[in-house]
């Protein structure tokens, strides 16, 4: 994901942007503007954009009661649940509609990209630790005692682990040879993996089988596994897991044929809902010449062994 760092400087642009906005919407009202900033990158928002009125003469106040606001600020919209969980549990009031103000006023083809604001100081890892101390206090634990007082920072590193995948591509991964290429079947099989669902961001593990049908050029054997951790560092579920490898295979080693075959144990099963303890998933996705019976029954000939 791309990763964009605002300065005070595009900030306070933004911020201008959205005064304009706000003061020519609540130009037919006999009194000061109304801002509340949603909690917590919303607060420093609306303290820009506060200011960014009053210098073009426009006055207003801020308020800590979403009730009693004309304007409901935030300082970036994602998926747009906060701002629909605020407005749901707020009523309207007199002096007309509510307005909904959002900072971030960059391209939207950008919306996607990790926004970095100035005061979340990110490049030093205190937001994100912030968020997983949240977190823990929501459960109900004593951040202070010794056993959690460094667990944010740690989290945090282990996450830069878990979810390494994020920072590879394949491309970078699968190195082919056309020295020693053959057209029969190739099968790597038994490759551990390690994952996280999107679901619960819970963990599932298992094995990965791997067969493609070369075309001229065969790819270093611990690449398939190299490609199978990129993938499973990411948040996944296992059916996508499988297809992106098939489908890696077929577009970046240029096979005929690629097969994917995952068993695996899921915790979000295991340890929670439903409590299945020995159940496990097995997904395939098979591409290319693969899907023809003969070369999909070898496939599955050779990873039962």
């Amino acid at each position: 994901m791309e990763k964009i760092e605002l300065s005070w400087k595009d900030v306070r642009h933004y911020a201008q942007l959205a005064a304009s906005e706000i003061a020519d919407a609540g130009s037919n009202l006999n009194r000061d503007i109304v801002l509340y900033g949603i909690p917590r990158g919303g607060i420093y928002a609306a303290l820009l954009i506060s200011e960014a009125l009053t210098r073009i003469g426009v006055k207003n106040t801020l308020t800590d009661i979403p009730n009693a606001s004309d304007v409901i600020v935030d300082d970036i919209r994602d998926t747009g649940n906060t701002i629909e969980r605020v407005l749901n549990n707020i009523t309207d009031f007199e002096g007309g509609s509510r307005m909904v103000s959002v900072l971030y006023r960059g391209s939207p083809s950008k919306t996607k990209a990790w926004i970095v604001f100035p005061w979340e100081q990110m490049t030093s890892e205190s937001g994100p630790q912030e968020n997983v101390t949240r977190m823990i206090q929501y459960i109900g634990e004593d951040v202070s005692r010794e056993g959690l007082r460094d667990t944010p920072s740690r989290v945090v590193r282990s996450w830069n682990t878990l979810f390494g995948g994020y920072k590879q591509q394949p491309q970078d991964i699968l190195r082919c040879f056309e020295d020693g290429a053959c057209d029969e079947m190739v099968l790597l099989k038994d490759i551990e993996f390690y994952s996280h669902c999107e679901h619960h961001i819970m963990p599932f593990h298992g094995r990965v089988h791997i067969g493609y049908l070369p075309n001229k050029r065969v790819v270093g054997v611990s690449k398939l596994a190299r490609l199978v951790e990129m993938y499973s560092r990411r948040l996944q579920i296992q059916e996508r897991l499988g297809q992106q490898i098939a489908d890696a295979i077929m577009e970046h080693v240029g096979a005929r044929g690629a097969a994917c075959m995952i068993e695996a144990q899921h915790f979000c099963m295991t340890s929670r809902g439903v409590q299945k303890q020995n159940s496990i998933m097995v997904t395939s996705a098979l591409r290319g010449c693969m899907r023809e019976e003969a070369a999909r029954d070898e496939f599955l000939r050779l990873v039962k062994g």
